[in-house]
C-alpha cells in the first residue's frame, strides 16, 4: 500500500513552489479588485524590467556597450556608466503603454518622465534607482536595483510633480533586485517583507521566503571607513567603539542592496554619514533611502538619519540627498547614542559661550 503522507508533503512543497509573485502579491492583498490588480501588475512589470536586466548583467563581459561610462553625467554630476542609462532605458520601455503608471521618477533623470498615454488612467508614479552599484559592475560583483511605488495626489497639471516632495510612509510599496550568483526580488506592500528568486528556467520569480525578520541585533556593521576622517566626530566614536569591542565584523562591498541585503537577513547596520562638508551625505532619499526604510521597518528593522526616522524626512526637491544609518534595532540606537552624545557635548558647551 502506498503511503500517502509523502504524497501529501511533496505536494504542498510543490504548491509553495510554484507561488509567483502576482499570485503573493493578490494573496497579500486578499483581493482581486481592480485596485488590487494593478499593484499586482506594476509588480510583474518591475520584475519583468529586472529579468531584462539581469540577462543583460549575465552577458557583460561578451557584449559590446555594456561596461563602461557614456561620458556624459547625471543631474548629481556623476558620470554615468552604460549599465545605468540601459536599466533606465528598461524600466521607461517596460511602462510604455502598460495604462498602470502615470511618471516614472529616477536618479538618472533631472526630471519625472512623464507617459501621456497612461494618464490619468494610471494613477500610480514608479520611483527606482535602475543600478544601484553601478561601478562594481565592470568588476563582476553584485549590483541591484531600488523601487517604490507611490499613488499620484492631485493632476500635478504643472509637470513638477510636488506631491513626491512627502514623506516616505506615503509609499505603497516598495523593494529591490539583487543580481549576484541568483537574481532575487524583495518586496513589502506593508504586509511584511518577503523575496523571491528568479528561477531561469521558468522565467518566473518564485517564492523563496515570507516574512523576513531582521534580527534585534547583529555583529555586522557596514560603511565606508575610508571617509573616515570626513565624517562627524560621532560616527568615528562608533567605529572606535566596534574596533574595541569584541563580537563585530566589517562587511562593506560597495552597493547598497548588498550590503543592506546581507543585513536583512543576518541583521547588524549600514552606514552612510554625511560628511562634514556634506551633511546631507550621498544617498538620495526617495529613490535609495526611503524605499529601502520602507523594507526595514516592515522587517522590524530601523532606518535613521542619526536624528530623524527616514520615513519622516520631507525632501525640498526630487533629487535629495540624506545620511542613512539603517539595519537592526538595537544597532541603530547604538549609532544614534553615539550622535546624540556628541549634540548633547555642543549643547552644553554652547550655553557657557
Amino acid at each position: 500500500m502506498v503511503d500517502a503522507q509523502p504524497l501529501l508533503d511533496r505536494d504542498l512543497t510543490l504548491d509553495r513552489d510554484c507561488t509567483t509573485l502576482s499570485r503573493h502579491v493578490l494573496e497579500q492583498l486578499q483581493s482581486f479588485s481592480a485596485d488590487a490588480q494593478d499593484l499586482s501588475a506594476i509588480m510583474s512589470r518591475i520584475a519583468l524590467a529586472g529579468k531584462l536586466i539581469a540577462r543583460r548583467l549575465s552577458r557583460a563581459g561578451l557584449m559590446e556597450g555594456v561596461l563602461g561610462f557614456t561620458g556624459s553625467t547625471n543631474i548629481q554630476g556623476e558620470s554615468v556608466k552604460k549599465m545605468d542609462l540601459y536599466a533606465n532605458e528598461v524600466f521607461i520601455s517596460v511602462f510604455k503603454q502598460s495604462g498602470l503608471v502615470c511618471r516614472l521618477a529616477s536618479e538618472e533623470m533631472d526630471e519625472p518622465y512623464y507617459i501621456p498615454e497612461n494618464c490619468p488612467l494610471g494613477r500610480y508614479t514608479l520611483l527606482y534607482d535602475p543600478i544601484d552599484g553601478s561601478s562594481n559592475v565592470d568588476i563582476n560583483i553584485n549590483v541591484g536595483s531600488i523601487f517604490a511605488i507611490r499613488q499620484q495626489e492631485g493632476d500635478d497639471a504643472d509637470g513638477t510633480a510636488q506631491d513626491l516632495l512627502s514623506h516616505g510612509r506615503k509609499q505603497i510599496a516598495a523593494g529591490y533586485i539583487l543580481y549576484g550568483p541568483s537574481t532575487m526580488l524583495v518586496y513589502s506592500i506593508g504586509k511584511g517583507v518577503h523575496s523571491f528568486v528568479l528561477d531561469p528556467s521558468l522565467g518566473e520569480f518564485i517564492l523563496a521566503d515570507e516574512n523576513i525578520r531582521i534580527p534585534e541585533h547583529g555583529a555586522i556593521y557596514s560603511v565606508n571607513e575610508g571617509n573616515f576622517w570626513q565624517w562627524e566626530e560621532s560616527y568615528r566614536d562608533f567605529i572606535r567603539y566596534v574596533h574595541r569591542h569584541e563580537g563585530y565584523t566589517a562587511r562593506y562591498g560597495g552597493a547598497l542592496i548588498g550590503d543592506f541585503h546581507r543585513i536583512l537577513y543576518q541583521g547588524g547596520v549600514f552606514l552612510y554619514p554625511g560628511t562634514v562638508k556634506k551633511p546631507e551625505g550621498k544617498l538620495r532619499l526617495l529613490y535609495e533611502a526611503s524605499p529601502l526604510a520602507f523594507l526595514a521597518e516592515q522587517a522590524g528593522g530601523r532606518a535613521s538619519t542619526g536624528t530623524q526616522e527616514i520615513l519622516d524626512v520631507v525632501p525640498d526637491k526630487l533629487h535629495d540627498r540624506v545620511p542613512l544609518i539603517i539595519g537592526s534595532t538595537e544597532d541603530v540606537a547604538l549609532v544614534e547614542s553615539f550622535v546624540q552624545e556628541r549634540i548633547r557635548e555642543k549643547t552644553i558647551l554652547g550655553s557657557y559661550k
